[in-house]
């Protein structure tokens, strides 16, 4: 029998009513402390651990399934079956909406085959997620790769498969929140790199440390010391110029 299960932390926007008249049983967190969405997944794994499942389905609260993904995701579990992870095609509802929603959609659209990880939305094996200790909820962001390296570390395997999966919904319009969800990946990416050295988000701590800190001194350093120096910030529109070629939109 499956079971639905909606974490709510605090909304106040009728989503537990929705949730409720959907079947779902509601675990409402503990807002007294610290959120992390990693602390809600585990409130949500735990309510199941009196009847554990063989397999749990993630999904982020602005995402939806698409129709045949769990059919398709448990093929893919017969076909692995050192397999722990299996996610498939997470698209964007309204990519032509916005800029930012299109850069979202590209974002998803990650090679088919073994992964490193998985993203928010994933159909895992209940008990080698629980065997690990679940989701780090001190984490406040990063928290599926985390997952996914321990769950490695003790053999299990992420496959990506050429399968619709889910529908998200960024919503993004305004420059501001792009910029917020940059900021939010890259203390992941440095927390990550902190905790589990290069191996882990190393080349994009590298990038990070290189295009926003050592470049931006540079310049200004050397640009102070000769004008025509400070032509070094062109290399930004040409690095945008060279990112849009390679993705195709240019």
């Amino acid at each position: 029998m499956r079971r639905l299960v909606y974490v709510d932390s605090g909304s106040t926007d009728g989503s537990v009513a929705a949730a409720t008249a959907a079947g779902a049983e509601v675990v409402a967190l503990d807002m007294a402390q610290p959120f992390t969405a990693a602390r809600a997944r585990n409130a949500g794994l735990s309510h199941l651990a009196s009847d554990p499942p063989d397999f749990v389905q993630m999904v982020d609260g602005d995402c939806a399934l698409q129709p045949g993904w769990i059919s398709a995701a448990l093929a893919a579990f017969a076909a692995h079956p050192a397999a722990v992870v299996v996610c498939g095609r997470r698209r964007e509802r309204f990519a032509q909406a916005s800029v930012y929603n299109a850069l979202a959609d590209r974002e998803w659209d990650t090679p088919i085959g073994p992964a490193r990880a998985c993203g928010g939305d994933a159909l895992m094996r209940y008990a080698a997620v629980q065997a690990v200790g679940g989701y780090d909820p001190g984490l406040i962001a990063g928290e599926e790769p985390d997952l996914c390296l321990r769950l490695r570390a003790k053999g299990g395997e992420i496959w990506r498969i050429d399968a619709e999966m889910t529908l998200h919904d960024a919503a993004m319009t305004r420059f501001s929140q792009w910029w917020r969800r940059a900021v939010r990946a890259g203390h992941a990416f440095a927390e990550g790199c902190a905790r589990h050295g290069f191996d882990h988000w190393g080349l994009e701590t590298r990038r990070a440390l290189i295009w926003g800190s050592g470049l931006p001194m540079a310049i200004v350093l050397l640009g102070l010391w000769h004008p025509a120096d400070w032509l070094l910030a062109l290399a930004y529109p040409a690095q945008v110029i060279r990112l849009a070629q390679r993705g195709g939109w240019a």
